[in-house]
This record gives C-alpha cells, sequence and structure tokens, in this order.
C-alpha cells in the first residue's frame, strides 16, 4: 500500500530561486510537448511520442534542474492524453497557466538522491532543505517519490510518498451507522447526532471581503497589490486548513468507534450547480470527509459502503417502508401513517443505515465474519417521537 505525508519546507534563498527554476521548467516542458503533440497530429493525423531529452539541445538551461522532476511532467502528459481518449467527459489536456499561484514538481527516489534526515530533506540539485517533521514514520515504509509544492501565500510544502506492506484483517462488524448529507451540520446520523459544523468560510467571509475589496483598489503590477494578494491567499489557505483539520478529526472520531459506515452517493457538483448552494457546499466539504472516511476505514479493515444517489432516503419511511412520491425541501419533519414522526435528516440516515446492512448482508452472505443479524434488529427500531440533535 501507499501512503503520503504532508510537511512544510522552509528553504533558503538560494534554494527558492532554484524552486522557481524547477517549477518554471516543469510547466515549460509540459507546455511544449503538449503543443508539439497538438500540432503534429493536425499535420499527421499521428500521435507525436516526445521525451524532456529532445529538447535540451536547443533549450540548455533545462540541465539546471532536476531531469526527473522534467520526466514526471512527460509522464503526468500521458496520463491526461490516456484520460481523454479513456473518457471524453474528462477533457483534453490543458496549458499551465504561469499566473496561478499554485506551483509544483515530482521526483523520484533513485540511488539515495532524496532522504529524510533530522529535520531536513535531502533533494536533487537543492541539497538539504529544512523541513518540519510533525510525525514520525515507521521504520518498515520505503519511500518512493516526493512532490514540492508552493502555495499562493508563499509557503512551500512537501508530500512524501512511502510504500508498506500491510496485510489488512477484516473486522467483526457489531456497530454500523447511516450518515445523510446536512448543509448546516455536515451530517445527521442515523442516532440523530451532528458534529456542530464550524463552517470556517462563513465565519471569514466578512474578513475576506474586507481584504479582497482592498486588493481591487492596488495598482495592478505594484508592489502593494502583490503584498495584499498574499494576505488574500493565507486567509483563503487558513480556512482550507480549518476545514481539514475538522473533517480529519472527525472522520477519525467515527473510524475508531465505529465497524461500518454508509453513506449516499452524492453529486456535490451538481447540486451547488443546481441548487444554487455553491458557498455551503464548497464550505462543507462532504466530498473531503467522504474520502477521508473511505480510506481510514480501510486500513482498519472496516467496512465503507455508498447507497445510490437514486435511492429514496428522504422519501422512505424507516418503519413501513412506505414512500411518500411527494415531500419538498421545506418539510423538515417526517411524518407518516404508520405513526412515524421524526426529523426528516434523521429518517433518512436510517434509510440509509439499513440499505447499507443490506448491502453488505449481500456482499458477505455466508460470511462468519460479519454479524448482520443484530444490525438488522438493531436499524428497524425507530424514534417514536421527534429525534432530538446533540
Amino acid at each position: 500500500m501507499n501512503k503520503a505525508y504532508k510537511f512544510r519546507l522552509y528553504p533558503n534563498t538560494e534554494q527558492q530561486i532554484l524552486f522557481a527554476k524547477t517549477f518554471g521548467c516543469v510547466r515549460f516542458i509540459y507546455n511544449r510537448m503538449l503543443g508539439d503533440k497538438i500540432r503534429h497530429y493536425e499535420e499527421t493525423k499521428k500521435y507525436l511520442k516526445t521525451t524532456p531529452a529532445q529538447y535540451k539541445k536547443e533549450f540548455e538551461w533545462l540541465k539546471e534542474v532536476d531531469s526527473l522532476a522534467l520526466a514526471n511532467a512527460q509522464l503526468h502528459l500521458e496520463v491526461a492524453y490516456k484520460n481523454f481518449f479513456r473518457d471524453k467527459n474528462i477533457g483534453f489536456p490543458k496549458f499551465k497557466s504561469k499566473h496561478k499561484g499554485y506551483n509544483s514538481y515530482t521526483t523520484n527516489l533513485v540511488n539515495g538522491n532524496i532522504m529524510l534526515i533530522n529535520g531536513y530533506l535531502k533533494l536533487p540539485k537543492l541539497g538539504l532543505v529544512k523541513v518540519k517533521q510533525h510525525r514520525d514514520i515507521p521504520d518498515n515504509y520505503k519511500l518512493k517519490s516526493v512532490t514540492v509544492s508552493k502555495k499562493s501565500s508563499g509557503k512551500y510544502y512537501v508530500s512524501i510518498l512511502y510504500e508498506y506492506e500491510s496485510k489488512i484483517i477484516p473486522v467483526v462488524v457489531n456497530s454500523a451507522v447511516g450518515l445523510d448529507f446536512s448543509m448546516k451540520e455536515l451530517y445527521v446520523s442515523s442516532e440523530g447526532q451532528t458534529p456542530n459544523y464550524p463552517r470556517p468560510y462563513r465565519q471569514t467571509q466578512a474578513k475576506l471581503a474586507k481584504e479582497q475589496r482592498k486588493l481591487s483598489k492596488r495598482q495592478k503590477g505594484g508592489k502593494n497589490r502583490a503584498k495584499q494578494k498574499i494576505k488574500v491567499a493565507r486567509l483563503h489557505e487558513k480556512v482550507a486548513n480549518q476545514r481539514s483539520d475538522f473533517l480529519h478529526k472527525q472522520s477519525r472520531q467515527i473510524t475508531n468507534a465505529l465497524d461500518a459506515v454508509c453513506v449516499e452517493d452524492l453529486n456535490m457538483q451538481g447540486m451547488s450547480q443546481v441548487l444554487n448552494f455553491g458557498k455551503s457546499v464548497s464550505d462543507n466539504g462532504w466530498g473531503m470527509f467522504v474520502n477521508m472516511l473511505a480510506y481510514k476505514l480501510l486500513e482498519q479493515g472496516k467496512q465503507f459502503v455508498k447507497i445510490d444517489k437514486w435511492f429514496p432516503s428522504s422519501k422512505m419511511c424507516s418503519v413501513c417502508g412506505i414512500i411518500k412520491p411527494e415531500i419538498t425541501l421545506s418539510e423538515r419533519t417526517y411524518r407518516c401513517d404508520c405513526g412515524l414522526v421524526c426529523d426528516r435528516d434523521v429518517n433518512a440516515a436510517i434509510n440509509i443505515k439499513n440499505e447499507g446492512i443490506r448491502i453488505m448482508n449481500r456482499r458477505a452472505y455466508g460470511d462468519s465474519l460479519v454479524n448482520i443479524s443484530t444490525l438488522v434488529e438493531s436499524s428497524q427500531e425507530a424514534p417514536a417521537s421527534n429525534a432530538v440533535r446533540r
């Protein structure tokens, strides 16, 4: 299995200059090869194969940077081409812009050219770069590659990819939960619990708008505009870090406490565009949260189940199973003729849990590792009154 660790880098002035050169060369070689491929295909209707070495005679300054970084740019372009021909909806590869604040390059381990030693990271062409290593790396992990990146805020980071052997032992499923997406609280569980989501973007929105107004008044090309641009970028980065920190802690808490998690496979991009919930959906980070749950549960041998997005979780009664065809978003309490009266989201979360148990039962038919019967019995117990969120 592969696992990446992300650390903060603190390069000196010379190393920052070489990083800038490497970012520029990687972007140049990617755009140059992409342009040559397009022109060759337009003239001959054939696919052109190129390598960075073919351009070093004409552009000798390419030799100043790490050759493996250029080779990885070629591999990224090849992957983009394959993805386009595999699925046209992905889109044709685009040229990389020089004016975007985010820059990165990837290099590989060859003959000990990359090492993490005593608070320093050894990189090709750069030597030892100071790094803030806030987590220990197990001794049995084998380093494969690193990706160096520079954010719009001017901060440098490195993502170190390791390979390790791990035997995942499936655990007995004695506890499960269904999570229904909530625009306000991130999710509502089948137990009626919500995580009290802090909504970092909404809290910073007023301050961010103030700094962006200042940026719009700065003269283009001036030093004051560049300084203000960094202030805005740092605010955005702070919001992203707050969101990521909360989602990591919440997903870890759920993973450690439960054996199985069931969620809906939602199209978040469609919800943000069609329902005009763009800011709320982006601030929510549901897609990130689901991905974190998936890989953390997998590492511990636990179950992660995605329910089909067309499953009528909000329209179905969690007690009798009757589906109400007409129910609007404004109806926050689910009422059924069988006597069920509970929060709409809690009812949906219970249905998601029941459907997830059915899917797990089908997957593990005849497998003694999964104790499905106890889960089914507990999942059929619905609240008799209005569910109280905690």
